[in-house]
């Protein structure tokens, strides 16, 4: 029997993409694949790592969980469409500046959901971290990311190489210029 395909349009990192797919295929299989955009990294295969983060409609989305066809009319960004032709985005910077990598294999998920991540924030989205602060964050959302609540945010993420805290200094520093 042969596997049932669909045909799906997409606009990844700004290019709008025809591709007929397998219903099967995930998310992160025909970025990589089809795509040919071999940044988004595929970690675990199992939505534990993180290093296969994008973004879909502005929100982060663990590719390898994620079934293609779902994706159908939506808006994908990668680590490769951060950058502004040879200017790397913010995150980018911050990331060499604060040495936020080391294999550098989880940096493409981690800068995907930083991005992100700081989108949620400015939207007043709130995480479990937001409520330790003081009687105003819990209604409001915390003034400023702090430490903790960066890595809270980040903690779908993970780095083997143990480079958390400059991960965290590298968003922290972004967050603070904007």
């Amino acid at each position: 029997m042969t596997p049932a395909t669909h045909d799906i349009e997409l606009t990844v990192n700004g290019v709008t993409r025809r591709v007929r797919t397998d219903v099967r295929s995930t998310l992160l299989d025909l970025l990589r694949e089809r795509l040919e955009l071999t940044g988004t990294k595929k970690g675990c295969d199992h939505g534990l790592c993180g290093a296969c983060t994008v973004e879909v409609g502005g929100e982060r989305v663990l590719s390898c969980l994620t079934l293609a066809v779902t994706a159908d009319g939506a808006e994908v960004r990668t680590v490769e469409g951060l950058a502004d032709g040879d200017r790397l985005d913010p995150l980018q910077q911050a990331f060499l500046d604060h040495d936020g990598f080391q294999c550098g294999y989880c940096t493409s998920g981690q800068l995907c959901s930083a991005r992100a991540m700081l989108n949620e924030y400015a939207r007043g989205d709130l995480s479990a971290a937001s409520f330790t602060g003081e009687i105003g964050d819990v209604a409001d959302g915390p003034k400023r990311l702090s430490d903790g609540e960066i890595r809270e945010r980040m903690a779908g993420n993970i780095c083997r190489c143990g480079a958390y805290a400059n991960i965290a200094s590298a968003i922290a520093a972004v967050h603070g210029a904007s």
